[in-house]
């Protein structure tokens, strides 16, 4: 059976996937250099800002508070 390889998405060292307790990282220091860059909210997810609602969702607050 072949091994599949991965490149490490932290440094892009060429690793193995089977039987590699930090996959899809090569090492423990990738994995951590990644987790601070998404405690330091390097990495954000697309959307709307927090707090910020769009028209429709507006619409239905405005909607339920004049109901009572």
């Amino acid at each position: 059976m072949t091994k599949t390889q991965i490149k490490c998405p932290q440094c892009q060292a060429v690793v193995s996937w089977q039987d590699n307790p930090h996959r899809p990282f090569c090492s423990e220091r990738c994995q951590l250099i990644d987790l601070g860059q998404w405690a330091d909210e390097s990495y954000r997810i697309p959307g709307a800002e927090p707090g910020m609602l769009s028209d429709e969702e507006m619409l239905l607050i405005n909607n339920e508070e004049t109901k009572h």
